[in-house]
């Protein structure tokens, strides 16, 4: 017998509900946008800015606080389909309720891994570098030092999960347990990807960590690290940067391009394996260009300097700009209807694209002009203290939760599809897939995008220094 919602959890809830607008036109996407702001900057006050209550932002405890949510929210709601709340009290509590309930249980999840596994179990009896405790007992380690050290083994392990998570359900498509029922789903899936990050971390972090201490820990780690001939760096902020590229281009991917083009690819194998590495060579494409751009504006990165030209700066910034680009392009995917919509998959996208772009590059300008006004952080680009990772993502943390967690609310009002109208949508989404096969005009749009793709790019690299030598971006 088939369960009823009362019954069953939350699988498939993102996709069979219908958010119907509450006011017409582009009132609720202002609405939220305005409410969402102010939520934004009570809780960083509360939670962040070094002048608010408890001032996370050192800044490496507020980045490993916020990107803990970031992977909390993720497991919630994309591997684990809101287990253990049933769908019919997800389908009919307030979404204020519903809100609260659901946010105070990611904290829960957030504290739990933290405090408890990381720095309680692992830095205590297994590598001290999870611990601030367990760092202050070496001879030389300040407080303040033991902290954030310990803050950022714990934001990469965060990082690496919240890149691999989701991309086992946009990519792998959860195979092979696609069609197991929760929580034995969701477990299977999450131990996987814990496992794989497991492994990511030991090869990309654990021998940053071992050289952080005199002398380099070279019993227990590779040092000096494996990338450092390549990467002109020893820093973990190397890695840092590439992952953050793939959380990003992942969730451009699941968003504002609707899975395309790997959505095209028929057999189920070949196009996981495509989207997954797909993915992974998006995001190492715009790292390295915004690494060149940087280059082209500042001048070659000069290994030894610190800041603007220090070459680990320079990695870390590449992330910055990516996450600059994943705001504007969630902002399009929950409040605008992912709009366009009426032209083809390939259309729609590029479209959506160059207004995420457009936008991303505004913000951009914006928040380097203005955020030492509002968020506490400091002037200039390189500053210790100016880390718009942070905020950035906890403002992607809050949307979520808005979108995932209330429905848009109040701007919204949550309606559950029928089975017809479920149908149909996937119907109407296979027919946009077919209609999408080999043509002539097809290989003269694709030639026409290469030249195009190939013309930008000169274009970027002959006006990038007259844009930097011209625009003063931060204020004196």
């Amino acid at each position: 017998m088939e369960e009823t919602a009362e019954e069953r959890f939350g699988q498939g809830y993102l996709q069979e509900r219908k958010l119907v607008k509450r006011w017409p036109g582009p009132v609720p996407a202002i609405a939220s946008l305005l409410l969402t702001l102010i939520i934004f900057y009570a809780s960083w006050w509360i939670f962040q800015d070094p002048r608010g209550v408890f001032r996370n932002y050192t800044p490496y405890v507020g980045f490993s606080h916020t990107t803990w949510w970031l992977i909390a929210l993720v497991w919630m709601t994309y591997v684990f389909n809101y287990w253990p709340f049933k769908r019919g009290w997800l389908e009919k509590a307030h979404p204020l309720a519903k809100g609260a309930v659901l946010t105070f249980t990611s904290f829960v999840i957030v504290y739990v891994f933290i405090a408890l596994v990381f720095e309680g179990i692992l830095g205590n009896l297994g590598l001290a570098y999870f611990s601030e405790s367990s760092l202050m007992k070496l001879e030389g380690v300040t407080d303040f030092f033991a902290n954030e050290y310990a803050a950022f083994s714990c934001l990469m392990f965060a990082t690496i999960a919240a890149w691999l998570s989701p991309a086992w359900i946009v990519a792998c498509e959860e195979a092979p347990w696609r069609d197991l029922q929760q929580p034995t789903k969701g477990f299977s899936i999450w131990v996987m990807t814990f496992f794989l990050t497991t492994i990511i971390y030991f090869l990309t972090v654990h021998s940053h960590m071992s050289i952080l201490y005199y002398p380099w820990q070279e019993f227990a780690a590779i040092t000096p690290p494996w990338w450092q001939s390549f990467a002109n760096t020893v820093s973990g902020a190397f890695h840092l940067g590439w992952i953050v590229c793939c959380i990003v281009s992942l969730w451009m991917v699941e968003t504002i391009w609707g899975r395309f083009p790997f959505i095209l690819i028929r057999r189920a194998g070949l196009r996981r394996l495509a989207t997954f590495f797909g993915i992974i060579a998006i995001a190492f494409c715009m790292y390295f260009f915004f690494h060149f751009i940087q280059e082209l504006a500042w001048g070659e990165a000069i290994r030894g300097t610190r800041r603007l030209m220090a070459t680990d700066w320079r990695w870390l910034h590449s992330a910055e700009i990516a996450v600059f680009f994943l705001v504007p392009a969630l902002f399009i995917y929950f409040y605008c209807g992912n709009w366009p919509n009426k032209y083809s998959l390939a259309v729609n996208a590029l479209i959506r694209t160059i207004i995420a772009a457009a936008a991303a590059i505004a913000f951009y300008i914006l928040y380097y002009k203005t955020s030492h006004l509002f968020l506490g952080t400091q002037k200039g680009f390189s500053h210790p203290q100016q880390f718009p990772m942070i905020p950035m993502i906890w403002l992607v943390n809050i949307w979520l939760v808005h979108h995932w967690f209330m429905d848009n609310w109040p701007g919204w009002k949550m309606v559950p599809k029928t089975a017809g109208e479920i149908a149909a949508d996937r119907e109407a989404e296979k027919a946009k897939i077919e209609e999408f096969g080999w043509s002539p005009g097809m290989g003269v749009g694709l030639g026409v995008g290469a030249v195009a793709g190939v013309l930008l790019f000169f274009v970027a690299v002959w006006a990038t220094p007259l844009i930097a030598s011209a625009v003063n971006t931060i204020p004196e």
